[in-house]
């Protein structure tokens, strides 16, 4: 996989992950695993939905919202975050939030962290990540083409689904090591330096 390359004095629609992009996240994935006998190397959400037994199932998706519900009321606002979403309303830009969070708890981390985005798409819209569902149904309803659209994240993920989706990425650090910076239109530390890319991007045309 590379990556769509970023003109970003075309943008105009930038949408996020949310979980250690926009908001922080505690989930203990691990835990998690261990709890519903998913292996280290498999995806959780794959593999709870093929759980056969019914209420083994059942009982996986509880514990799952349960963890992401609690997850949820000790979130904060990652450093830049409120600022890049008033840039992003001062220069009306399209904007949403794409999670493989359920949709309970991805609301209640918007309302919980006061962030002004109205439209939230989460695992029971469309397939989850990295799946380009959701970004190529923003992309048809807003009318804008691929390389308009920025899907901003901080995990493999994320690259994918923008990669799948043919648009560009963008993906945020926090000043941490990541093995797949190679599979990102763009990389940055934090939220507001991508604030700054955007903006000097937009005052050179």
């Amino acid at each position: 996989m590379s990556y769509v390359p970023l003109a970003a004095e075309q943008i105009k629609a930038i949408v996020f992950d949310l979980d250690n992009t926009l908001v922080t996240s505690d989930m203990n994935f691990s835990w998690l695993r261990e709890q519903i006998g998913c292996p280290h190397d498999s995806d959780l959400l794959s593999f709870v939905e093929q759980i056969e037994c019914e209420l083994a199932a059942k009982r996986a998706h509880q514990m799952i919202l349960d963890h992401e519900i609690d997850d949820a009321q000790s979130s904060k606002p990652m450093p830049g975050c409120h600022s890049l979403l008033n840039f992003i309303t001062h220069n009306q830009l399209h904007t949403a939030v794409i999670t493989r969070n359920c949709a309970q708890a991805a609301q209640k981390k918007i309302k919980h962290n006061q962030l002004d985005i109205a439209r939230v798409i989460s695992r029971e819209h469309f397939p989850p990540k990295p799946a380009p569902d959701s970004l190529l149904f923003l992309a048809n309803e807003w009318r804008l083409q691929p390389h308009q659209m920025l899907y901003v994240g901080d995990y493999l993920y994320d690259l994918q689904a923008a990669f799948n989706a043919d648009m560009p990425s963008c993906l945020v650090t926090h000043g941490k090591h990541t093995p797949f910076l190679d599979q990102a239109s763009l990389v940055v530390d934090h939220l507001h330096d991508l604030e700054t890319c955007i903006a000097q991007s937009r005052n050179s045309n």
